[in-house]
């Protein structure tokens, strides 16, 4: 008879596990067991796994006036898994249902389920963050079943039927229960892990679209910028539709109810509304939830992220979809991780701006800075030629006016080298004739690379340091020599004088803003700018011994602008 009972249990218990391992895989089943779960979804944990105990006393073998079952079961694996609430309403729902059914031992059987699931909860609470582990389940659910027969033991009458029902029920109840937990466990092991799964696909997902929307959002959160985002997710997610705002209006709007839903419209909806003011993630899950005041809305759920900047809220991010009841907590979190990582895209765009506006602010203040030495010494030299040498001195007229009228013209971001060496030609015209055969000019520029666009006012402000600083002490003058040429991925442009050169104390203060006598502006402004606009590997790099010269190097990549 054991042995008859213990394959019909098993088989019983096989039965309810297939049911179990079938609505593993659906979404409500995989939604419960989440590491926070929701008081809505407690109480469906609770109605799931005291149906699955009350359906393992359905499935219980008479015997003796009793039943042989597996009801234990769902109360310890929903106390395990679901906490103290759920193990004890389970518990008490399906103990209070065997007590209902009559019979010898209907009390004790009910009051053991009732305690198991209370014990299961307990667990629960003291396994944290561990989480259950199936020899954990096994153990708990053999030692409920053992109780169980002991307070049929004790309480159930007659004592013969007791002693004569524990006999025969206690081996194939312990055997069918610990192997239904063991099986129950696995399975959840099981779809937890396809949820790691999901979630890491999910985590993939979002970066994709990053790194997608990362040249939209680097000029800011604006219509435009706004729309080309919300068509890149629209493509790349299940959403119907997906929305970015302001604080106010509506910047963009691409999928189902684009017709009242529009860009530059008030934000209709008081769920976002709620979301900007709060700065907090909404999840509407229906469609009064979303708030929407257009009559037929075909939006029925959605979740809105707040965008920040610089800790500011300063619009919204919402996805939408056309079924109510529909967002998983992978979809909620998918939402907020696309949030986060566009506030820090919004943040990082203004902080590049800022530093564009600094340097083009730099940039004016470099140009305005017309040393009034320089424009002496080249006013003198004109005056004195112009008795001896009126040609050469109508010639350096034009090269002063040249020179000035490059300076302070509208300024642009890019020129070509061949804009810009004529700049440092103009300068270089002037200083000559002051310096006379005391200045030698050597250039070794590759002409390919002419039309290679440069930042503006990148080398004369190296060039004017080159003379002033280090030739113009020297009594017998010097050489300055420009030499450019192309390698793989960039121009290299050399500028190197063999002049006083600068102690090793005072290279390392070159690049300090404020230092030396106003000229220290030209070369940290370029240093600036460079790196700015190509990154630490293509910056400015200074070399030099003293008593010997200096060498100034620049490295202009050439998949940036103007390739050549």
């Amino acid at each position: 008879m054991d042995d008859n009972l213990s394959m019909i249990l098993l088989q019983r218990i096989s039965i309810i596990a297939v049911l179990a391992y079938v609505f593993s895989y659906t979404q409500a089943f995989r939604l419960m067991f989440k590491e926070q779960t929701t008081k809505r979804e407690k109480m469906v944990l609770v109605v799931f796994f005291s149906s699955f105990s009350i359906a393992g006393t359905y499935f219980g073998i008479p015997v003796e006036g009793a039943f042989a079952n597996v009801r234990d079961t769902g109360t310890v694996v929903g106390g395990l898994l679901g906490g103290p609430l759920v193990g004890a309403a389970a518990g008490v729902i399906s103990g209070l249902h065997r007590i209902s059914l009559g019979g010898f031992t209907a009390f004790p059987c009910g009051v053991a389920t009732i305690i198991g699931g209370i014990a299961a909860g307990y667990i629960h609470t003291r396994m944290k963050p561990r989480g259950a582990e199936f020899i954990t389940g096994v153990t708990v659910v053999i030692g409920i079943v053992l109780f169980s027969m002991g307070l049929i033991l004790l309480f159930s009458e007659p004592q013969a039927a007791a002693r004569s029902l524990v006999s025969k029920v206690t081996i194939p109840m312990t055997l069918a229960n610990a192997l239904g937990v063991a099986v129950f466990m696995v399975i959840i092991y099981n779809a937890r892990q396809h949820q790691t799964k999901i979630g890491a696909l999910q985590t993939h997902k979002a970066l994709k679209i990053a790194n997608a929307a990362l040249p939209h959002f680097r000029q800011g959160l604006s219509p435009h910028s706004a729309e080309k985002v919300a068509s890149t997710i629209l493509a790349m997610t299940s959403a119907a539709a997906v929305s970015i705002t302001d604080c106010e209006h509506v910047l963009a709007h691409v999928g189902i109810a684009s017709d009242h839903h529009t860009a530059g419209i008030p934000v209709l909806t008081s769920a976002t509304k709620q979301c900007v003011q709060q700065g907090q993630v909404m999840v509407a899950q229906t469609a009064i939830e979303i708030g929407c005041s257009h009559e037929n809305c075909p939006l029925k759920s959605a979740v809105i992220v707040p965008l920040f900047c610089r800790e500011e809220i300063v619009g919204s991010l919402k996805l939408y979809y056309k079924r109510e009841e529909v967002m998983t907590a992978l979809d909620v979190e998918f939402a907020q991780g696309l949030g986060q990582i566009f506030s820090t895209q919004l943040e990082l765009a203004l902080l590049q701006q800022k530093a564009e506006l600094t340097a083009q602010a730099e940039l004016k203040a470099l140009r305005a800075q017309i040393n009034p030495h320089f424009l002496f010494n080249a006013l003198n030299t004109i005056v004195s030629l112009t008795r001896t040498n009126p040609g050469k001195a109508r010639h350096l007229l034009i090269e002063l006016s040249e020179f000035f009228r490059r300076s302070l013209k509208t300024p642009r971001d890019f020129i070509t080298l061949k804009e810009e060496l004529e700049q440092v030609d103009s300068y270089l015209a002037l200083e000559k004739a002051r310096f006379g055969e005391r200045l030698i000019i050597e250039k070794q520029i590759n002409q390919n690379i002419m039309e290679l666009h440069v930042p503006t006012f990148t080398l004369q402000p190296i060039v004017e340091n080159a003379v002033k600083h280090g030739l113009l002490t020297k009594e017998e003058g010097g050489i300055v020599t420009i030499a450019a040429a192309k390698y793989d991925k960039y121009v290299e442009i050399v500028i190197r004088d063999n002049g006083e050169g600068i102690s090793p104390t005072i290279l390392k203060q070159v690049f300090n803003h404020g230092f030396g006598k106003g000229a220290g502006i030209g070369l940290t402004n370029v240093r600036d700018r460079l790196q700015a606009l190509y990154g630490s590997n293509h910056t400015m790099n200074i070399e030099s011994i003293e008593g010997q010269g200096t060498t100034v190097l620049l490295r202009i990549p050439t998949n940036m602008r103007g390739v050549v």
